[in-house]
């Protein structure tokens, strides 16, 4: 969670340092309007189709029933969920979104398109664990696709694809990263990212290895270049 007062914390990070993105708080408009003050250079929301409506949320669902988890939470159907078009139109005109796209229906990606042709002006990125997600933003002028990746055999399948053909960007779990696998990713990749990344310690050693964006939990911890 990002804090009210976090614009307070001195910056960790160098000016020129990596980009810093707030995990999750695009979920909740406090916490959006919280990160927005902290000045991070993006802000991460999950994306998911239920029932025909792009919910914003990490929380799961018990297939068709609303009712909402997540390891060791769990809400009821009256759960307030925000949607994408109300964070769309809620976000300040400079905040940069990256969109996670969750989950496994089909539709997922063509619906994402048809709600940001309702927002034309919406700066985003598109996330996905899920990369046939992105297809349909293929080829979209000013919108980056972020391939995700957690665990090994995603690693080979991004090495493989990197074979084939250039990517916008990569977001892989900090515990596969290596200093030798972040020179390869650089090469080939101009925007890497990674998760979590909670601590200074931690943010200054991936700087270090050449990784140029941070997924934070606590981004007020480490600071940011616009607080600079």
């Amino acid at each position: 969670m990002v804090s009210p007062a976090a614009h307070s914390v001195r910056p960790a990070l160098r000016r020129d340092g990596p980009l810093v993105l707030a995990h999750r708080a695009g979920n909740d408009l406090a916490a959006l309007r919280a990160a927005e003050a902290l000045g991070v250079d993006a802000i991460e929301a999950d994306v998911r189709l239920f029932r025909g409506r792009l919910e914003v949320r990490h929380l799961k669902t018990v297939g068709p029933v609303r009712i909402y988890w997540d390891r060791w939470r769990l809400r009821g159907p009256g759960t307030l969920i925000l949607d994408l078009d109300t964070l769309l139109g809620a976000a300040a005109p400079a905040t940069r979104l990256m969109l996670d796209l969750k989950g496994f229906a089909p539709r997922l990606g063509r619906a994402v398109l048809t709600a940001l042709d309702r927002h034309p002006d919406a700066q985003v990125t598109l996330c996905a664990r899920r990369w046939r997600h992105l297809a349909a933003f293929e080829g979209r002028p000013n919108v980056r696709l972020v391939r995700s990746v957690g665990n090994r055999t995603q690693l080979r399948s991004v090495r493989r694809l990197l074979a084939t053909r250039p990517l916008d960007g990569i977001s892989i779990h900090r515990r596969l990263l290596t200093p030798a696998l972040v020179t390869e990713l650089r090469a080939n990749v101009p925007l890497v990212l990674t998760w979590p990344v909670n601590t200074v310690e931690t943010a200054d050693l991936l700087a270090g290895w050449g990784v140029n964006g941070l997924i934070s939990d606590r981004p007020h911890v480490l600071g940011v270049r616009a607080a600079a």
